[in-house]
């Protein structure tokens, strides 16, 4: 690293490496991403978190996303069929956005893919595969001769953007990281799903593990995240464990009991992980090809469009120090999802919210309300991982804030 870098390849079309073309082209570098155009039926990300707004505004689609995707005001968490709560964006003090989507993902992904092209970027249908020479990385030569002719020369950088295919990573062979829960998620788009209020995401403590509603046009998101060991015990095929769940567990049965399917089930295994480096001379990893959270809290794609921008800035600048700095945002990024997760699975942050309640009507409690109310919010937003000082307050609270109450009230099993 150090010299100028002129042409970028990116193998994946997906938001992390699409969002990256887009602006790579703005500060003059030719970029192209390769795509192969094949995707599952549906995809997880779709319930987008209030920091994300902006990115859709700097890409120049939020009008175009609003147009076909749910309004989504806010969050409801249920920890049991009768103990739940909700609350709304805007009620937050000092909101940045108060507002955000639930995507169908497909049309997401089109519309992050064509203001690519739309701003320079060139698109290349074709399956690239990285060919590892010694310490350097390249791309196989065919996808090498595609690239060429699309960026007008050689890519003298590439990117791996292929999401938890993670092909460079596996292909380097670099150490990861892994969260501590080993779930099974399965996944599917349903009718006949309750939702308690309209737009909102839903999440909701199961007698193991918990689940996602998230409202769609026509349609809602049903993911049931739960250990694998208990999950096969409603049947053989991931269908069949899907329907019999939700008939069988008494909180999932309170809304999904008359759900009927409208797409296949997809089963997903690998959750939190990531690299242990983000980049080195002539390649780099973005988005879920570095690494992914638990999908709980809504952070996949805001972390996929922030590592997307953070990545074209260390690409035009080129030194070295540069891309220690994306490597260091984008881990420091995951470790504050991953403690923010894990404060979710534990209990402590529902309890946390709980003490507030009681908290907020005493003296002292007045007097520090607005403080509680500004920045422990900011998790549901995704606003708190951009503030250092609002995470400090998280991590704090977190802490030392819970008085004495068991978190395993709210505590996910």
């Amino acid at each position: 690293m150090g010299e100028r870098i002129r042409r970028v390849a990116i193998v994946g079309g997906g938001p992390a490496g699409a969002a990256l073309a887009a602006y790579l082209v703005r500060t003059g570098i030719a970029a192209a991403f390769f795509t192969r155009g094949k995707r599952p039926p549906i995809i997880v990300g779709e319930s987008l978190v209030p920091a994300i707004v902006p990115f859709l505004r700097d890409l120049g689609i939020e009008d175009e996303v609003a147009a076909y995707s749910m309004y989504k005001p806010g969050a409801t968490f249920t920890f049991h069929p009768i103990a739940q709560m909700s609350f709304r964006f805007a009620d937050r003090r000092g909101a940045k956005t108060p507002y955000s989507y639930n995507v169908p993902r497909d049309r997401l992904d089109a519309s992050i893919a064509a203001a690519a092209e739309r701003a320079g970027a060139v698109r290349i249908d074709h399956s690239a595969q990285f060919a590892r020479e010694g310490e350097r990385v390249r791309l196989d030569p065919e996808s090498t001769a595609l690239a060429r002719t699309a960026l007008g020369g050689e890519p003298d950088f590439v990117v791996d953007a292929t999401g938890r295919a993670r092909s460079l990573a596996r292909l380097l062979e670099l150490e990861t990281v892994e969260g501590p829960r080993k779930d099974t998620a399965l996944h599917a788009h349903c009718t006949g799903v309750q939702t308690v209020l309209p737009g909102n995401v839903h999440s909701d403590r199961l007698e193991r593990g918990w689940a996602w509603r998230i409202p769609l046009p026509g349609r809602v998101s049903v993911g049931l995240v739960v250990p694998a060991e208990h999950i096969a015990r409603f049947g053989n095929s991931a269908e069949e464990q899907f329907d019999t769940f939700l008939c069988k567990d008494e909180s999932a049965r309170q809304w999904g009991e008359k759900a009927e399917r409208v797409t296949p089930v997809v089963r997903y295994t690998n959750y939190q992980l990531r690299a242990t480096r983000a980049a080195a001379p002539g390649w780099a990893l973005v988005g879920d090809a570095l690494g992914f959270i638990d999908p709980v809290l809504s952070s996949g794609m805001l972390l996929c469009l922030d590592g997307a921008r953070a990545l074209a800035r260390a690409i035009a600048d080129g030194s070295e120090r540069a891309f220690r700095r994306y490597q260091a945002r984008s881990f420091r990024n995951l470790d504050d999802w991953a403690r923010i997760v894990d404060a979710y699975y534990s209990g402590r942050l529902f309890t946390l919210f709980k003490v507030g309640e009681y908290v907020r009507h005493t003296w002292l409690g007045r007097l520090t309300d607005w403080h509680f109310r500004k920045h422990l919010p900011r998790v549901f937003t995704g606003e708190a991982t951009d503030s250092r000082y609002s995470m400090s307050v998280v991590d704090f609270m977190l802490k030392y804030g819970l008085a004495g109450n068991d978190p395993a009230e709210f505590s996910v099993r």
